[in-house]
């Protein structure tokens, strides 16, 4: 009888601190997302000393600070910060033009590269602060009523919100 009691007592403590960490993970899970703008996010382009370095793909912004000799003031691709560069990541290319968000055109091997360096490098790397407005507003900044995550091209909504 009293290894029955025991067992019941750690029962009810391991179910107390599973629903605790549940509470945890639920209070981590629903911090805010930040929207930028394309100005608000050229402010972090790494050419000021001491703020941070913010990078984006596919509309979804990296904090890409913890690699400042890739992407850092005068870093070999510096170019690609600032801005959503989806084109460029998927082109490998650090070509004026090619620094945008614009997919159309690409070929299906480029959104194959651009969905295996967003998802092996960027998300595995590099914490996730915030996305682009444009990738949930219109131009005149009213809401897209017709945008829908989980319709984006290698979006996996599960693993960004």
């Amino acid at each position: 009888m009293a290894a029955a009691a025991r067992t019941f007592v750690l029962i009810i403590l391991l179910s107390a601190t599973l629903a605790e960490d549940d509470k945890l993970r639920f209070k981590a899970a629903t911090k805010p997302v930040r929207l930028f703008t394309e100005e608000e996010l050229k402010r972090y382009d790494g050419t000021e000393e001491g703020q941070p370095i913010y990078m984006a793909v596919k509309g979804v912004v990296f904090d890409v600070t913890k690699g400042k000799e890739f992407y850092g003031h005068n870093a070999p691709y510096n170019a690609l910060v600032g801005k959503d560069c989806t084109r460029a990541v998927a082109k490998m290319s650090l070509d004026p033009a090619d620094l945008t968000s614009d997919t159309a055109g690409l070929t299906d091997e480029q959104l194959k590269s651009l969905n295996d360096i967003f998802e092996g490098t960027y998300k595995t790397k590099y914490p996730i602060v915030g996305y682009t407005a444009a990738r949930i507003l219109n131009q005149d900044g009213s809401p897209n009523e017709h945008f829908k995550p989980e319709d984006q091209p290698h979006f996996q909504i599960k693993d960004e919100f």
